[in-house]
C-alpha cells in the first residue's frame, strides 16, 4: 500500500464514529422502538456474539424504520473529516442502525469478530448484507476485510455492489490492483455509477485501461453501446488504441457517448480535441475549466 493510499484510511477513533452515528441516527428512533434499540446496544456491548449477535442484526428491521439517513450537509462534512473518502448520504436508518451494533462489539479487533462477520455475509439478507459492507470501511484494521468486499463484488445485485465500491474509501485503500480493476471492470457489467468510486482517478493504470478496451470492443461487436462510464477507466493509458477507441466513440451518435469520449480525450492529454459542436459544447467548458476528473462523468445525458 503505498502513503497516498493509506492517506485515505486514516485511522480513526471509535468515539468518533459512535458520536456521528448516534447524532444522525438519534432523531429517527420511535418511541416504540427506543427501548429496544437501548436494550440491543448494551447487550452487544456486554459480548452477545455468533448467531445470537446475527440475529439482532437481523430483528433490527422490525425497529429500525426504512427511510433514509438524511444526515444533511454539516454531517457529511464531518463524516468526511473522520474517515476521509466516507459518504454516508445515501444510508438509510437501518443501514445506520446495523453498522452501529457491528461497532459496540467490544472484540471488534479480534478474531472472533472476524469469524462472525464471514459467517453473517454467508448467511445475510440483502439489506443486511449492505450494512455490512458499508461498514468495513469503519473497522479497525479493515484490511483483514479484503477479500470478504472482493467476493461481495462478484454479485449481479446493483445496491450490494455499491455497498462495496461506491462512497467509500474501502477498495481504494485495500484492494491490490487485480481486486480494483476487477470490480471496476465488474461495476460497468453491471451499471454501478463508477463515478461513485472514490479514488478511482488516483489508481488508474495501464491493465484496466486494457480490460476496459477489451469490453470496449466486445460491446461494439455485439452491436451494443459503449457504456458512457468506461472512458473514465483509461486515463492516460491505453495509448494510441485508447485515442482510436475514443475518436471511434465521438463520431457515433450516442450523445452522453460522444460527451464521455471527449472528456476521455481530454483525460488523455490529447491534444487537438475537435471544435466542439452542441452536443459537446457542455463539456468543452468542462475541459476548459479543468473540470476532467472523475465527477466530470455525470450529467452527461440531456
Amino acid at each position: 500500500m503505498t502513503s497516498t493510499r493509506a492517506q485515505m484510511s486514516t485511522t480513526t477513533t471509535h468515539a468518533d464514529l459512535y458520536s456521528w452515528l448516534d447524532a444522525a441516527l438519534g432523531s429517527h428512533w420511535a418511541e416504540a422502538g427506543a427501548a429496544w434499540w437501548t436494550q440491543a446496544l448494551e447487550r452487544v456491548g456486554g459480548g452477545l456474539s455468533g448467531s445470537a449477535f446475527g440475529a439482532t442484526l437481523s430483528v433490527a428491521s422490525r425497529y429500525a424504520p426504512r427511510v433514509d439517513l438524511d444526515p444533511g450537509a454539516d454531517a457529511l462534512d464531518r463524516a468526511h473529516e473522520i474517515l476521509p473518502g466516507w459518504n454516508p448520504e445515501r444510508w438509510d436508518v437501518l443501514e445506520a442502525t446495523r453498522a452501529r451494533l457491528l461497532l459496540a462489539r467490544p472484540d471488534l479487533e479480534e478474531d472472533s469478530f472476524a469469524s462472525d462477520l464471514e459467517t453473517l455475509c454467508q448467511h445475510a439478507d440483502e439489506g443486511e448484507l449492505r450494512a455490512i459492507y458499508k461498514s468495513l470501511a469503519l473497522l479497525p484494521e479493515a484490511g483483514r476485510f479484503s477479500t470478504r468486499a472482493a467476493e461481495g463484488c462478484r454479485t449481479n445485485i446493483v445496491p450490494v455492489f455499491e455497498s462495496v465500491a461506491c462512497d467509500t474509501p474501502f477498495p481504494f485503500a485495500h484492494f491490490d490492483d487485480l481486486a480494483w480493476n476487477q470490480m471496476l471492470i465488474k461495476g460497468l457489467f453491471i451499471g454501478a455509477p463508477l463515478v461513485r468510486v472514490v479514488g478511482l482517478d488516483r489508481r488508474l493504470n495501464p491493465e484496466l485501461a486494457r480490460m476496459a478496451l477489451d469490453l470496449a470492443d466486445e460491446r461494439r461487436s455485439a452491436g451494443r453501446p459503449v457504456q458512457p462510464e468506461l472512458w473514465m477507466c483509461l486515463g492516460t493509458h491505453g495509448g494510441q488504441r485508447a485515442l482510436d477507441s475514443l475518436q471511434h466513440e465521438l463520431a457515433s451518435d450516442h450523445t452522453a457517448g460522444r460527451r464521455a469520449a471527449y472528456l476521455g480525450l481530454a483525460r488523455a492529454g490529447h491534444e487537438g480535441l475537435p471544435e466542439p459542436d452542441h452536443q459537446l459544447s457542455g463539456v468543452h467548458e468542462r475541459t476548459l475549466a479543468g473540470d476532467i476528473g472523475r465527477r466530470s462523468f455525470t450529467l452527461l445525458e440531456d
